[in-house]
C-alpha cells in the first residue's frame, strides 16, 4: 500500500492486484490508517486502488487455512480495521476504481462517502451465493449504511451494481470516469473538512453506535 499526498488529501492506494483480505493485508491497512491518523496535516482520506479491483474480498484460501480460534481473531481484527475507518477523525471517501466484493464492499461502506467508476467494476455482496454468513458487525454495517430495500436486495440477491446502478440505489454518492475518481472524491468531502478532529470522531461514534456495539 502507498500513501500519496495531494495538499491535505491523503490518497491511500491499496494496490494494483486483487487486494484480498488476509492477515498481511489487514495489518498493512491498519498501519496505513494509523499513519494517516497521526498526520496532523491530513484533512481528507481517499481510499482507491488500481487495475480491475478495489478489493476482491476475503482470500478464501487463507480463511480455509485457519483454525476456528485464529479465524475468529482474524475476523475481529478485520472488523476493528473497518471500525477505525467508520470513526476516522477526518472525512473519508472510498473511490471504487473496480470490483468491490464481499469484505471489499464493506470496506467501501465503512467510509463516509463513496464514488464509483462508470467504466468498470461492480459493488457486490456475494455471500448468499458463497453460502457464507455475515458476522454481526458486517451485517450492521450493511444495514446501517444502506437503505432497507437496497440492503435486502444486495444481501439476498448477491446482485452486482455498476456505477450507474450503485448511484441509483444510494450505495455511492457519485459516479465518474476512472481518471476523475480522486478529484470527485475530494470534492465530495470538501464541505466536511476543517472540523475539529475530536468532535468529528465522537459524532461518528454516536451516529454509528449501533454498528460499533456489535464488535466482538
Amino acid at each position: 500500500m502507498e500513501i500519496r499526498k495531494i495538499d491535505g488529501v491523503r490518497v491511500l492506494h491499496l494496490g494494483d492486484g486483487l487486494n484480498q483480505f488476509d492477515a498481511a493485508f489487514v495489518t498493512e491497512l491498519d498501519d496505513s490508517l494509523a499513519s494517516i491518523e497521526a498526520d496532523t496535516d491530513a484533512t481528507t482520506l481517499v481510499t482507491v486502488a488500481g487495475g480491475k479491483h478495489f478489493s476482491n474480498g476475503f482470500d478464501l484460501e487463507f480463511l480455509g487455512s485457519l483454525e476456528l480460534d485464529a479465524l475468529m481473531a482474524f475476523m475481529n481484527q478485520t472488523s476493528a480495521a473497518l471500525a477505525r475507518i467508520l470513526v476516522f477523525p477526518i472525512p473519508t471517501v472510498a473511490a471504487l476504481n473496480g470490483h468491490a466484493f464481499g469484505i471489499g464492499a464493506l470496506l467501501a461502506l465503512a467510509h463516509d462517502q463513496r464514488v464509483q467508476s462508470t467504466e468498470r467494476g461492480w459493488f457486490c455482496l456475494p455471500e448468499v451465493d458463497l453460502r457464507m454468513l455475515f458476522n454481526p458487525f458486517q451485517l450492521a454495517l450493511v444495514t446501517g449504511k444502506l437503505s432497507r430495500p437496497t440492503a435486502q436486495e444486495a444481501v439476498l440477491s448477491g446482485g452486482r451494481y455498476d456505477g450507474a446502478s450503485s448511484l441509483a440505489a444510494g450505495i455511492v454518492d457519485a459516479a465518474t470516469t476512472p481518471d476523475e475518481l480522486v478529484e470527485v472524491a475530494t470534492a465530495l468531502a470538501a464541505p466536511r473538512t476543517g472540523k475539529d478532529r475530536a468532535i468529528v470522531s465522537t459524532l461518528k461514534g454516536d451516529l454509528f453506535a449501533r454498528i460499533l456495539a456489535t464488535l466482538g
